[in-house]
């Protein structure tokens, strides 16, 4: 089976082409973070555009670097949501139109439940684990027992990890996606400079809350003596620190709760330094075995998709062409 895979939830464009026995033959990725970084934050009708633009090139090239002709796809999968509903539209009627065009089956695929199964990508199993899916839209927790048997634990009441280090980064001037630069600071800074909020870390339930961590830095700031690059840089490692203290708190706790020995982490947030020594670190001292995804499939990507489109190819649980997006599509 070879599936074609098309992701477009919010601002990348892409697009892979997975076969059942030889793995992934090609991911291509088209980055619009240039484009929105002069607004600081994704513009839903700049996006949508940007997709239209760039969603046959990528597909091309996909198919191309795969070595495979469009007639030889098996099905076309797309995310159909949670997302941006004008960048959804894109790739879901794209996919659609692929699928009807040369009469293959079409797979409409939940954007959270790709990234959940992403650290199982790379030849694993998919084990019965506690998955933490950490993103700039989304930070919950969910119990795995197997492909599509699921069960939510917690989720965030306000803003989602990566929400968070994006609107902390806006306040403190820096470039977006702040994450990654917030994440690069943080190396030289000292992270018990600034004693912040770790909301909810007793709340005996693992749900998350990082409004008030983003709120506590915007009354700090005023405060400040100087905005030397020794204390951005410390307030950059004090509250990534505090994020990142009640990620792996919530996590651990939820896997003993679960009686689950994996820990399987994605999610463009997964990409930060800290959160994977010190998550990698609190699994080594519980005896549990981490899985994170791959940084090049931590953020949005169409590879994640196609692994998903395969599993509900191999159950013929495939989509009807009238499938519709879903902006607040739930996993669960």
């Amino acid at each position: 089976m070879m599936v074609l895979a098309l992701e477009s939830s919010c601002d990348e464009t892409a697009a892979a082409v997975l076969c059942a026995k030889r793995g992934l033959l090609a991911s291509e990725i088209a980055s619009q973070i240039a484009v929105h970084r002069a607004y600081g934050g994704v513009v839903p009708e700049v996006a949508s555009r940007q997709h239209l633009t760039h969603l046959r090139e990528v597909i091309d090239t996909a198919l191309g670097r795969a070595g495979v002709r469009l007639e030889e796809i098996d099905a076309v999968a797309a995310t159909a949501g949670p997302g941006l509903a004008t960048s959804l539209m894109i790739g879901l009627s794209a996919a659609k139109g692929l699928a009807l065009g040369l009469g293959k089956p079409f797979l409409a695929i939940n954007h959270i439940e790709g990234h959940m199964l992403s650290p199982f990508f790379n030849g694993h199993a998919i084990e019965p684990a506690v998955g933490l899916v950490v993103s700039g839209g989304h930070t919950l927790l969910v119990e795995i027992d197997g492909f599509g048997e699921y069960r939510l634990l917690g989720q965030t009441r306000d803003d989602a990890a990566g929400e968070a280090f994006d609107k902390v980064g806006k306040l403190m001037g820096l470039p977006y996606p702040a994450g990654p630069v917030i994440d690069q600071l943080s190396r030289h800074g000292d992270p018990c400079r600034f004693d912040f909020p770790r909301s909810m870390l007793g709340s005996g339930d693992f749900a998350f809350s990082f409004s008030g961590l983003k709120t506590a830095v915007r009354y700090l700031l005023p405060k400040l003596p100087d905005r030397s690059e020794e204390t951005i840089a410390d307030l950059c490692a004090s509250f990534q620190e505090a994020v990142v203290d009640v990620l792996v708190s919530k996590t651990l706790g939820a896997a003993r709760a679960a009686g689950k020995k994996i820990v399987a982490v994605s999610g463009g947030v997964s990409c930060n330094s800290r959160l994977r020594v010190k998550m990698a670190a609190a699994c080594r001292e519980a005896g549990l075995e981490l899985r994170i995804a791959d940084p090049g499939f931590s953020t949005d990507n169409a590879a994640m998709i196609g692994f998903v489109a395969l599993h509900r190819l191999e159950r013929n649980l495939l989509s009807v062409l009238t499938a519709d997006i879903e902006p607040n599509l739930r996993l669960v």
